[in-house]
């Protein structure tokens, strides 16, 4: 990412009961290198791949395992009263982080919890890039209520429909679209599954990926789909039950 585009995907965060089993599984099936961010008092470790930092692992109590999606914003404080004032909901209120930016902790109207990250100038990076494995390729939300989501997202960021396909039962799958790129989608998933952002990950080969994920703990629960554009998707989760998603050639 260059400069700050508001709404642009920019960061990944699991919380995780165990770190150690985390990098290492994360290590095996995404290829990341995994150490420590130094930060006094708090254990929170960097994922990279190349040179880039993609994700941070930490380990928060009283919340369970999953992933949270960051997207950039150049005020965070403007855009999370933006959100509360769309209905959203603001559970960590803008907050700085030394040498990072300044963050915070969102839900949009239907429930799904995301973050916002105003980068400090030079600290903007790529966590996000569709062209290289082992960066966040793909975001996915699912909700209740796409329309309304679709409306409050692009009131917040910008972001627009490019399509939508036809999922027969199931409804529509809309297409995000940000910057001149498709970056995610959203659906309605049916009862039973709460909102909530799904990441995807770019790996070398979703073969591989599906029969690494079982090997090393973690669980595949929906394996092999092909996604137009010819690549294939494998949706899983890992040992301690966070759910994440991977996408790349068979």
């Amino acid at each position: 990412m260059t400069g700050t585009q508001l709404g642009a995907p920019c960061w990944y965060e699991l919380n995780t009961p165990d770190l150690d089993a985390a990098e290492a599984f994360y290590g095996r099936i995404i290829g990341w290198s995994v150490g420590s961010a130094g930060m006094d008092g708090f254990d929170y470790r960097l994922g990279q791949i190349d040179g880039s930092m993609v994700a941070g692992l930490m380990s928060l109590p009283d919340i369970p395992p999953c992933w949270t999606l960051y997207f950039a914003t150049p005020d965070c404080d403007a855009t999370a009263q933006a959100a509360k004032m769309a209905g959203g909901k603001i559970f960590k209120a803008p907050e700085d982080i030394p040498g990072v930016g300044r963050f915070a902790v969102l839900a949009d109207p239907q429930g799904a919890v995301f973050a916002l990250l105003q980068p400090t100038p030079g600290s903007e990076g790529s966590a996000f890039n569709q062209a290289k494995t082992g960066h966040g390729n793909w975001h996915e939300l699912y909700t209740p209520d796409p329309e309304g989501a679709l409306a409050f997202y692009g009131k917040l960021f910008g972001w627009t429909e490019s399509r939508r396909m036809d999922m027969g039962p199931m409804g529509f799958y809309h297409i995000l679209h940000h910057d001149g790129a498709d970056i995610g989608g959203v659906f309605n998933p049916g009862e039973g599954v709460p909102p909530h952002w799904l990441p995807y990950f770019g790996v070398p080969g979703a073969e591989a990926a599906a029969a690494a994920i079982p090997a090393a703990g973690g669980s595949v629960t929906r394996g092999m789909m092909e996604v137009p554009g010819g690549a294939y998707v494998v949706q899983g989760t890992d040992p301690q039950g966070a759910h994440f998603a991977v996408v790349g050639p068979k």
